[in-house]
Parts: structure tokens; C-alpha cells; sequence
């Protein structure tokens, strides 16, 4: 069974990690929840749920308003050519559905088949909002603890940071 946002929270208060939820209509899309983030102080986010033919995974974590150039980032990470992974997948690695995308569905990859992929320009907001699991309520947190939460579910990110045309570069 994949985590519940209550054990999210759980493990967030076990590490430690300050956090704070705001309930809202179900947002489906980034552009779907704009008067919400307009309510929000930080960083917004969009999460990219990536597969290739040989049945390699990635999740991309960025600013709702990053540009990705998707075949530039799966060559740079090792991807083979990039598609979205549909909803059985999606609900099989991270245990959320369409919709309800995010960093924080990691904790549900414990055989870590999902490799995690951070916009370095979240770095530059605090906080950073994300969903807790369901795409009914946006959770905020530091980015640091962010990158704490990740290594401590055992996925410890790749930072990559993207140009205004979308290119990747990683960071050190």
C-alpha cells in the first residue's frame, strides 16, 4: 500500500522537518491552481513523471514556470528517449495518481526504481510547495529540508539546472 499523507507528515515530523499544508479545491495541472499559488508564498512546482523504452524511470521536480527541454534532460541523465508514464505506472512506482504528483511520492519507491531529478532554481525559493500525496492540499518546506527528505527516503536527487530555453546543465 503507498503512503498516506498522514504518514507523510508522520515521517516529516520524524525528521524533524517544519511544514505547513493548505487545503484546496483538487488542481489537476499547474495552470489549473494559479489563484491558489497566488495565496502561497515560495516556489511552485511542477513534477514530471518520465519513462523510456527500456522501462527506466525518472521524476523531475522543478518551477512551475521552468522550461524543460525533455530529450536534452533524458540524454544528460541517460534516459533513452522520453514519454510520460501512464497512470498504472505511475500509481506502481510512486503510489500517487495523475494529478497528485510529486517529490514527496518517493517515499513510496523503496526499491528506488524512480530516479529523482531537481530543479536547482527551487533552491532560490523558500519554501517550496508541493503536493502531500493528493492533489487536494499543497504542503510547503524549506528546500534544504526538501533535499533532507529525499536522502533520508534513500533518493538522494540529481540538481540540474535549466537556461531560459530549457537546456540542462548539471549542478555540482
Amino acid at each position: 500500500m503507498p503512503a498516506s499523507e498522514t504518514a507523510l507528515f508522520a515521517l516529516l515530523d520524524r525528521l524533524g522537518i517544519a511544514h505547513r499544508t493548505v487545503r484546496h479545491r483538487p488542481v489537476f495541472t499547474v495552470d489549473e491552481g494559479g489563484d491558489i499559488k497566488a495565496q502561497m508564498p515560495g516556489g511552485h512546482t511542477k513534477n514530471l513523471f518520465l519513462k523510456d523504452k527500456k522501462g527506466q524511470l525518472a521524476l523531475i521536480s522543478a518551477l512551475a514556470d521552468t522550461k524543460i527541454d525533455l530529450n536534452a534532460t533524458a540524454k544528460l541523465i541517460g534516459l533513452g528517449r522520453p514519454s510520460f508514464g501512464s497512470a498504472d505506472l505511475l500509481m506502481e512506482a510512486l503510489g500517487v495518481t495523475p494529478g497528485s504528483v510529486t517529490a514527496f511520492a518517493k517515499m513510496n519507491d523503496a526499491e528506488g526504481h524512480v530516479r529523482m531529478i531537481l530543479d536547482a532554481a527551487l533552491f532560490d525559493h523558500d519554501p517550496v510547495n508541493f503536493h502531500p500525496l493528493r492533489n487536494d492540499a499543497t504542503t510547503a518546506i524549506s528546500p534544504g529540508d526538501l533535499k533532507r527528505f529525499l536522502e533520508a527516503v534513500g533518493a538522494p536527487p540529481l540538481l540540474i539546472s535549466f537556461n531560459a530555453d530549457g537546456t540542462p546543465q548539471l549542478k555540482a
